[in-house]
């Protein structure tokens, strides 16, 4: 998968789940968008379910830290590259 594949596609979650329609790939989401650690936890059952399998609790927890657009393709392009390197 590529970087707009999954920009496409993390868009595509925001506007389905979130009914956040064009969000600035740079907006603080808390800031923008008043998105919650509920909020959160659901991004991240959507981000497993468009890759296919289940986050490790690291993984998750370095999820903790993302606030804009830019940086949850960061992130999933960072499990993506770590689980090919895995052989997984």
């Amino acid at each position: 998968m590529i970087r707009e594949e999954i920009e496409k596609e993390i868009k595509n979650i925001f506007r389905r789940e979130f009914e956040v329609e064009n969000p600035g790939l740079d907006d603080n989401l808390r800031e923008a968008y008043g998105f919650d650690s509920i909020d959160a936890i659901e991004l991240l059952l959507e981000i497993e379910k468009m890759l296919g399998f289940e986050l490790t609790q690291e993984e998750k927890k370095q999820a903790m830290e993302i606030r804009t657009i830019n940086q949850i393709c960061d992130y999933v392009e960072k499990i993506i590259r770590a689980r090919v390197a895995a052989g997984k």
